[in-house]
């Protein structure tokens, strides 16, 4: 009597060679950035909406909760004093002062999210972004967005009626500062059709999660299987 074939080879069965070494992709952190009026955060919330193990960053804040807000989805909310401990163990990847409240992403909730494999997109300025470089520069990915001119920018800041002629005058007066940052990001795109847009950072964001760096458990998996030749 003999074993049958299909019994005794490991290789035939439902669990391939490297299903046992639990191959799993390692999250990481998409950037945008623009001037206000770009484009960055309706390009955002359109991809939340797309893309599947990809989550809005949750920041820490001073700030009181404003009705309907909820703890640990909207924010993390804490007061000054709490804050600034963590700031001085430097317990965030960002932070910023804005209208007097403290506002910064907690190392410990991105990491873990990174380490399940999700992907966490923000909508920050370049000083936000520096800050994420210096804790985090193998996981970021950064693409900053361009508006097609400054006629179209200053339009698209008047006609979206949410500030004054003073204030939209004064987002155009930082335009210039905020795009002299443009050759610190990874990626640019010129953001001249909302879909063509999105789908330029679809394909950045498809690529970036197939990059070997981030395939965890196939060092091992390659190792293992070139002993086998």
């Amino acid at each position: 009597m003999h074993n049958d074939p299909m019994e005794t080879n490991p290789m035939n069965n439902n669990t391939t060679s490297s299903d046992a070494y639990h191959i799993h992709r390692r999250g990481l952190l998409l950037v945008l950035s623009s001037p206000s009026g770009a484009g960055k955060t309706t390009i955002a919330k359109e991809l939340l909406k797309r893309e599947k193990d990809l989550e809005i960053s949750i920041s820490a804040t001073t700030r009181l909760p404003r009705p309907g807000e909820v703890e640990g989805q909207d924010y993390f909310f804490v007061d000054e004093e709490t804050f600034k401990t963590r700031l001085d163990k430097e317990e965030f990847l960002e932070h910023a002062k804005v209208f007097g409240n403290y506002y910064g992403t907690p190392k410990d909730y991105v990491f873990a999210a990174l380490k399940n494999g999700k992907d966490i997109i923000f909508d920050i300025d370049w000083q936000g972004t520096q800050q994420m470089a210096l804790y985090a520069r193998n996981d970021l990915v950064s693409v900053f967005i361009l508006p097609p001119s400054a006629k179209d920018l200053s339009l698209r800041l008047q006609t979206r009626g949410q500030d004054t002629p003073d204030v939209i005058n004064y987002r155009m007066s930082q335009a210039a500062n905020e795009m002299s940052h443009w050759a610190e990001y990874d990626y640019v795109i010129i953001n001249k059709d909302l879909e063509e847009s999105i789908r330029q950072i679809q394909e950045i964001l498809h690529s970036e999660r197939r990059k070997r760096t981030r395939q965890l458990g196939l060092v091992d998996f390659v190792n293992d299987l070139r002993e086998e030749m």
